[in-house]
């Protein structure tokens, strides 16, 4: 009996008509394998992944292969991005045993969960005949796979703390930047060779630290390839090769929420049009296709449509000509170098140089986008993630100030009341939700600490003081449950599901390593608060990016970007004006287009004149940041402080200016 019509994962939805017997994770699953003396099956995977497809249509859809699931293992099926917890230990133990990893990930195990066999994709032959293998040495040799599965989870609960030094100093730092150098491919952008992954947090740490040759190179060469969707905005999650020419097609939430905001970032240091128009073309597709109708962000789109990968988003030069004409067709053809980059003698969509005519460009795109809607589209996986969303908080509402477009603003303050109303239950953080109905996963480090880096940010566009007492509940939890005794933290609350291992792992991945999110969010909470306890332990979690700057900067970029951060101060500053006040919004606005890593903003009325433009707030309700601090004379004033040492107060822009550059 199949048992996954009732999950709220459209991850296994999907699976809910297999003839596989499924189970969810759970206990349940565990007992019955006790009961009838069989393995277990894990299979682990997520909606918009391809191999995930590709292995369930060869197999799991499959009465044979299914009979021999059912009869020899009892069979479960996890959604990586609701359980990321279950997905990380299983996944250090198949990069253990076969020194790689990936999605589906397959893992067999003993009634308890020890994992003793694990693999990613297998051919529907393959994995036929390592069922039969499997299902023979446990009724034959049973012992020595319990043995197996014993000494896996020792090796993997050995040794697995990194060590930890100080909190990295200026000269760390310039040591990190020398690494990635050595990896810098300065034909293409990026790091490394094939497949290529936007280095998101990497390109952070080098924007903070001026870095501009990296940073640009690569941020240029992304917007231009074929990972950048040229159409409708929006990054795919990696380029199979070394050029940014072809991408795996699936959409991630959290790519483009960091992306979103690295591209604001590197307008701001001098991007110019280019990071302006992929900025605002990349909110637009969150806008457009991301938004659930609870305000909240889906999670992914899927890389196939009518069963064949990139489907959706590839053209013919034929195809072309069809919808634009044969002038405009040819243009574009050039234009977007359709050349048979991809299979079957489609192309990619590129864009290797400015287009010499804006006005033919704007409408060109304009008439192949509302051509390409009308093709089936990939599906979209519309549950909502804590993290994810908490990123795109970030992005969206510091985009929104940058480029002064309310509307991105309005939207992630629709995503930050969705959180806060759905998924924050009794004070704890839930880790999804779907059409507005919560699920029952527990929230893990990042979730806490990617949404308080979400509502700082909120807050800091805002000035809306209850985003920051939210930021401050989900950070004592951080503080209280997820420590780990000796400055870092575990990536699971301390009352949360015992696995065989309670994962921890402070390098980046495809998203800021928990620890390192939880150190960003914690350093700006005690800049505007004043909290000594914060910025403590915000220094204590990037103790161990001084263990990996030298030859491993690239699993650190959001660890070094907080460091670069921590070593500027980082810059306070305090805006205190009625809201309604354009100089007010003048002085804000400067603050944050600042240069400065990390810098952090309080916006509110005077100490004196707290009902100026605004509601009565109580005094707890403010960042301590503005305690004291009055405009001067019937000014809006900005402070720049350090360590909530102030400077003189600016009543301009320019001095505002000049301030944060001194």
């Amino acid at each position: 009996m199949n048992r996954l019509k009732d999950a709220t994962s459209p991850y296994l939805l999907q699976h809910a008509d297999n003839p596989v017997d499924w189970h969810p994770w759970g206990e349940e699953a565990f007992a019955e394998a006790r009961r009838r003396d069989v393995p277990l099956l894990i299979s682990v995977g997520y909606s918009a992944c391809h191999w995930c497809h590709v292995m369930a249509h060869e197999s799991f859809e499959d009465a044979e292969t299914a009979r021999l699931m059912n009869e020899h293992f009892v069979n479960i099926k996890v959604d990586r991005e609701e359980r990321p917890d279950v997905d990380a230990v299983y996944m250090g133990a198949t990069q253990a045993m076969t020194h790689q990893g990936g999605w589906p990930m397959t893992v067999f195990a003993t009634p308890d969960g020890h994992p003793f066999y694990c693999g990613t994709y297998f051919p529907r032959p393959h994995f036929q005949r390592l069922l039969t293998e499997v299902h023979n040495v446990w009724t034959g040799d049973k012992e020595s796979l319990l043995r197996q599965g014993a000494k896996v989870v020792e090796a993997l609960n050995t040794n697995t703390t990194l060590p930890s030094g100080p909190l990295p100093g200026a000269d760390t730092l310039d040591r990190a930047i020398a690494n990635l150098r050595e990896t810098f491919d300065a034909a293409n952008g990026g790091f490394g060779g094939a497949p290529k992954f936007p280095p998101s947090m990497v390109l952070e740490f080098l924007l903070r630290s001026g870095e501009r040759e990296m940073s640009g190179k690569t941020l240029e060469a992304m917007a231009r390839g074929g990972m950048y969707d040229q159409l409708g905005g929006g990054f795919a999650r990696y380029s199979v090769d070394a050029e940014w020419v072809v991408p795996h097609f699936e959409k991630m939430l959290y790519d483009n929420a960091l992306l979103l905001r690295v591209y604001t970032h590197w307008w701001k240091t001098g991007g110019g049009e280019p990071a302006q128009r992929v900025a605002l073309e990349t909110a637009g597709w969150l806008l457009r296709e991301m938004r659930t109708p609870e305000g909240g962000f889906a999670s992914a789109l899927d890389a196939d449509s009518e069963g064949v990968e990139g489907k959706f988003y590839v053209w013919t030069p034929d195809e072309l000509r069809a919808v634009l004409g044969d002038d405009d067709g040819r243009w574009a053809a050039e234009l977007f170098d359709v050349t048979g980059t991809f299979e079957h003698g489609t192309s990619v969509l590129q864009l290797p140089g400015d287009p010499d005519d804006p006005g033919r460009y704007a409408s060109v795109r304009e008439r192949l986008l509302a051509a390409r809607e009308r093709r089936v589209r990939p599906g979209r996986d519309d549950k909502v993630v804590a993290s994810w969303n908490g990123l795109a908080i970030a992005a969206l509402a510091e985009t929104g100030l940058v480029f002064e477009r309310p509307e991105l603003v309005a939207a992630a303050t629709g995503a930050a009341d969705l959180l806060a109303g759905t998924h924050l239950v009794d004070g704890r953080l839930l880790r999804t939700s779907r059409d507005g109905r919560a699920g029952t996963n527990d929230g893990v480090l990042e979730d806490y600490a990617d949404l308080a880096e979400g509502l700082i940010t909120l807050y800091g566009v805002t000035g809306e003081a209850r985003w920051l007492r939210l930021a401050g509940t989900l950070l004592d939890t951080v503080l209280d449950g997820f420590a780990d005794g000796a400055g870092g933290f575990y990536d699971t609350a301390d009352d949360a599901e015992r696995l065989f291992q309670r994962p921890q792992d402070p390098t980046d991945s495809a998203t800021p390593s928990g620890q390192y999110a939880a150190a960003g969010a914690l350093l700006s909470y005690g800049a505007l608060t004043g909290s000594t306890r914060h910025r403590e332990a915000a220094h204590a979690a990037l103790g161990t990016v001084s263990v990996l700057a030298d030859k491993h900067a690239r699993f650190a970029g959001w660890g070094l970007a907080v460091a670069r951060a921590a070593l500027a101060g980082p810059v306070e500053v305090a805006v205190v004006g009625p809201h309604d006040d354009p100089r007010t919004a003048a002085l804000h606005r400067a603050a944050l287009l600042a240069d400065v890593p990390g810098v952090v903003v309080a916006l509110g009325p005077g100490d004196g004149d707290r009902g100026s433009g605004d509601p009565l707030v109580p005094r707890q309700a403010y960042p301590a940041l503005l305690e004291g601090r009055q405009p001067v004379g019937e000014a809006p004033t900005a402070y720049v402080c350090r360590g909530f040492t102030c400077r003189m107060p600016v009543t301009t822009v320019e001095d505002l200016r000049a301030e944060l550059a001194g």
